[in-house]
């Protein structure tokens, strides 16, 4: 059920209450209307995700550079284009291919993509995101790009259970995003560390997420 205005806003509120300072809340409005959508920028929320292109193109048209739009979906390559023009950061780097695509795109428009490589921390064959041990070989390429910049790592973990199952997933991606903050690649700043929805954002800030993607929590469930 969806919740009224007044109570998204003070759904916000509260939520921003018990973050730590440098925690980014980001919006996950998947499904949200155009109305849920403004009431959480005029609650104080900047940061929105979207799983779907095409259901982001007739939000972001209206509401343009209010908000900074975060790709939080599995990205084909055949979307990328339309990608770059609309979102200010993809999330779901997985693959060089996708790499590959989103930089030619950029350098199109002579845009510098920040990105976010997604990791497939639980290794579960049904989702998307680069295995742990295949990281930094996917690093190492991606920072050959010179219209992409990587910024940190995103990781789903369980969306539903004990939230405190999702703790080794978000602690091994933390152990990732240490690793190579550790090292030199160029075009890579590791600051993000995007983990926890709104089941386990408690627990991912525990493990280090700066980035949390709250969807129901804010909104009401779907």
């Amino acid at each position: 059920m969806n919740l009224q205005p007044s109570a998204i806003s003070e759904s916000i509120k509260r939520i921003l209450e018990t973050l730590p300072a440098g925690v980014i809340l980001l919006a996950a409005a998947k499904t949200r209307s155009l109305e849920e959508v403004q009431t959480v920028i005029q609650a104080g929320v900047t940061h929105i995700g979207y799983n779907y292109i095409q259901e982001s193109i007739p939000i972001i048209q209206v509401v343009g550079s209010q908000a900074n739009w975060h790709m939080i979906g599995h990205l084909q390559t055949n979307k990328a284009k339309t990608a770059v023009e609309l979102f200010n950061m993809i999330e779901t780097i997985d693959s060089w291919r996708l790499a590959q695509t989103i930089d030619r795109h950029c350098a199109d428009i002579g845009k510098v993509m920040p990105v976010l490589v997604e990791i497939n921390s639980g290794r579960e064959a049904n989702k998307t995101g680069v295995l742990p041990h295949e990281v930094d070989d996917l690093i190492a390429q991606v920072s050959t790009l010179k219209n992409i910049r990587v910024e940190g790592l995103m990781t789903m973990g369980p969306r539903f259970g004990d939230p405190e199952e999702s703790r080794p997933y978000f602690k091994a991606t933390r152990e990732i995003f240490e690793r190579l903050s550790a090292r030199s690649y160029p075009n890579i700043k590791m600051q993000y560390l995007s983990m926890g929805m709104s089941n386990s954002y408690p627990i991912a800030i525990q493990e280090g997420a700066n980035i949390i993607r709250i969807g129901n929590k804010i909104f009401g469930e779907r």
